[in-house]
């Protein structure tokens, strides 16, 4: 057997082609461009917006765009980790290693009354940074579903793909696709 059929029979790695992905380079590209947008925002009009509010408003805003800032600092290293691998600077495994040291957790938890003193267009990036915080927490758990050197599971090649596709996109996302 040729060693290029040979490879045409081994599966294929979804996590490594999901980081290679045009998907993936639009998703580095809006979070970049988010965290851009949130620094403009805070060093300027969201300065003025925050000199204006009332002590308790002014608190949730402190805080509010503290765990904002947080939120899409560890975002944007879990992104330039990858665009590391995808441009070959790093291995998957190597970025799997790193990554420990990024946390996507989603426990925020925010008082919804704090939030309604807030200006909106703080309201609007937290909304958005939350929503790219769950797309990149999809795509982590797909690209890194099993460790270096571990086997693929028995069974059904075609369903445990699926089973990756649902777990990146939403699982509405892929009903709509098969």
């Amino acid at each position: 057997m040729s060693e290029n059929s040979f490879r045409q029979s081994e599966p294929v790695s979804f996590g490594e082609r999901l980081a290679n992905s045009q998907a993936f380079a639009d998703l580095f590209r809006a979070g970049m461009a988010l965290v851009e947008e949130t620094a403009t925002y805070l060093d300027g009009p969201g300065r003025a917006e925050s000199k204006k509010l009332a002590r308790a408003a002014a608190l949730a805003y402190a805080t509010e765009s503290m765990r904002l800032t947080t939120r899409l600092m560890q975002l944007a290293s879990w992104l330039l980790l990858h665009r590391a691998v995808k441009e070959g600077e790093m291995s998957l495994a190597q970025a799997n290693k790193e990554k420990t040291k990024v946390k996507l957790s989603g426990s925020d938890t925010h008082e919804p009354d704090n939030l309604e003193l807030l200006p909106e267009k703080l309201r609007d990036l937290i909304d958005r940074s939350l929503a790219l915080q769950a797309k990149v927490r999809r795509l982590d758990a797909t690209i890194h579903n099993r460790n270096a050197g571990e086997q693929a599971p028995a069974g059904n090649p075609v369903e445990h793909q699926i089973g990756l596709l649902r777990a990146a996109f939403g699982a509405e996302s892929a009903e709509r696709i098969f």
